[in-house]
């Protein structure tokens, strides 16, 4: 590119350059493409940082084949990732069903992205999405998580596009040449997420004012700090877990003391909803005899007497038990 350097391309250098920073050089670092926008510009603007940094950057196109053509598009893919200095292979997945379309091809794209054996994994996400998220996660009504959105950091995968709306990422694209895919799912109103994104964001902006996706996601940020600081209480509440502490804990606390131990005993985090949560908090505040709760992961607790006091107890519930 010849002249001043986009705007829309120094923020997403620079975005990605602080997600990067610790990683020492050498580091594999792979980005997932699908085609779009988002991730074609994450891969252009990875390219530049990786080069200075002297990190070890691949691209992994993930073909979901939910489309007649998606082939075509990975090629497509593939052949201009290979114009900004990236290598990529493409990964055909196949979509189940468990959780919904939208969740089972996410999963299916973390499994074959985890499976890269990448260092770090970088994923195209947008403020965009973090707000969609939220919105999503409210409708939900599963608790403060539920609205926490997603981590800019959280193990293998990273986020550096968080900060960036989605028209930032097609500048980006734009400014590098880059002919993007845009995904028919995407403006299907048979998923919930488009119907956010084409209906509801729209409105808000129009009830409200602008900015309303900047906010957000900033309420994202508060919840999720604040969550993490109760997760850290949570975790030095020691086993057994005796009711007369659990009922000395604040609400908020208990709950989070609860939820690990369920987590740790074998419960299945994405199904553990907050009416579990609420019936495991009734053997400790409103307990009248109920017998074992049952949780989803076959995990059962029950509240049971020892010599010490009353104390709950998790266990894997044997098949046909």
């Amino acid at each position: 590119m010849g002249g001043a350097l986009d705007p829309a391309v120094a923020t997403g250098r620079n975005l990605v350059r602080e997600a990067l920073a610790d990683l020492a050089a050498g580091t594999r670092v792979v980005v997932g493409v699908s085609g779009g926008a988002d991730s074609l510009a994450l891969a252009a603007v990875t390219a530049f940082v990786a080069d200075r940094g002297s990190l070890d950057l691949s691209a992994v196109v993930v073909d979901h084949g939910l489309q007649h053509g998606s082939d075509e598009v990975a090629a497509r893919a593939v052949q201009q990732l290979d114009g900004l200095g990236v290598r990529a292979v493409v990964r055909r997945v196949d979509v189940g069903r468990v959780g919904g379309p939208e969740a089972a091809a996410r999963t299916a794209r973390r499994e074959v992205l985890a499976a890269s054996g990448a260092d770090a994994v970088l994923l195209a996400h947008t403020l965009d999405d973090q707000a969609e998220t939220v919105l999503l996660g409210l409708g939900r009504g599963s608790g403060p998580r539920s609205i926490a959105g997603m981590a800019a950091i959280d193990g293998l995968w990273r986020r550096p596009f968080l900060p960036l709306r989605r028209a930032g990422t097609e500048q980006i694209c734009r400014a590098h040449g880059l002919t993007w895919w845009t995904d028919p799912h995407n403006s299907d109103p048979a998923f919930r997420r488009s119907r956010v994104r084409g209906e509801v964001m729209p409105l808000l902006e129009d009830v409200l004012g602008r900015g309303v996706a900047e906010a957000l996601a900033r309420t994202a940020d508060q919840v999720r700090a604040d969550g993490h600081l109760l997760d850290e209480l949570a975790a030095q509440v020691a086993d057994p877990l005796d009711v007369a502490t659990l009922a000395a804990l604040p609400p908020a606390l208990r709950s989070r003391v609860l939820r690990r131990v369920a987590l740790a005993a074998g419960a299945v985090g994405a199904e553990l909803s907050s009416t579990h949560l609420a019936e495991l908090d009734r053997l400790v505040t409103d307990w009248h005899g109920q017998q074992r709760i049952e949780l989803p992961g076959r995990v059962s607790v029950t509240r049971v007497r020892t010599s010490g006091g009353t104390s709950l107890t998790f266990a894997a519930t044997p098949v046909g038990g």
